[in-house]
């Protein structure tokens, strides 16, 4: 049984003991599970399957958004039928938060000038960083960046095949995995002492998160580091 297949017995399950779900969490791509990636066609079904439901479908973009795949948001790629009902994003937005369609927007207005609420001043940082991401073109930056780094790691693969496995990407958002966890990790501790930073998710896999100015002459100092 398939991952779809699961989820729809979940809610078969819960249903029959009258506790509905009322929504499905996912990260377009599974990050600290072990970078895994899901089909367009695998999302395009689950936004069905939550909607047959009567579930929300929200997307955890805290990893993804913001240009890391080549795309501003990586459920871009899946070309759904609608938008996801709830987005959620964090880290290179430098504040957090999400966007809803309007019947999961709260009936009260939203408040600022509390603990527990937004803070204008982020806002302003945010502004900025759109701006700059424009400006600068960044994310189209990404898509060829990232070409360069998963051919390169293809071609490693290639070349030392019981070393580097499972070559997988998006944009810049790379992975692959190594033999096991001992491997992986002495790994690290080389590409770290090389200078380059690096990190593991999952049991084998070594994942890369370089930040939106990451260029052609970056990636070929990693690729050619980890040749070395």
């Amino acid at each position: 049984m398939g991952f779809l297949g699961i989820i729809e017995e979940l809610f078969h399950e819960y249903k029959s003991k009258q506790n509905a779900v009322v929504g499905v969490v996912v990260e377009p791509i599974q990050s600290e599970g072990g970078d895994v990636h899901g089909s367009s066609k695998f999302f395009q079904n689950l936004q069905k399957l939550t909607k047959q439901n009567g579930a929300a479908l929200l997307i955890d973009e805290v990893q993804t958004g913001l240009g890391a795949t080549g795309k501003f948001w990586a459920h871009e790629h899946f070309n759904l039928p609608e938008s996801p009902d709830i987005v959620t994003y964090a880290k290179k937005f430098q504040t957090a938060g999400y966007f809803a369609k309007a019947e999961y927007q709260p009936k009260q207005p939203y408040r600022i000038f509390n603990t527990w609420m937004g803070e204008p001043a982020k806002l302003l940082i945010l502004d900025a960083i759109l701006e700059t991401v424009n400006q600068e073109n960044l994310i189209e930056n990404t898509r060829k960046v990232g070409d360069i780094l998963l051919n390169g790691l293809k071609d490693l693969n290639r070349q030392y095949p019981h070393l580097i496995l499972n070559v997988r990407g998006r944009g810049t958002f790379c992975a692959f995995d190594m033999p096991d966890a001992l491997v992986r990790d002495k790994f690290l501790a080389q590409m770290r002492n090389a200078g380059i930073q690096i990190g593991g998710c999952g049991n084998v896999t070594i994942r890369f998160r370089p930040a939106l100015v990451f260029a052609e002459k970056h990636a070929y100092i990693v690729l050619d580091k980890i040749s070395e």
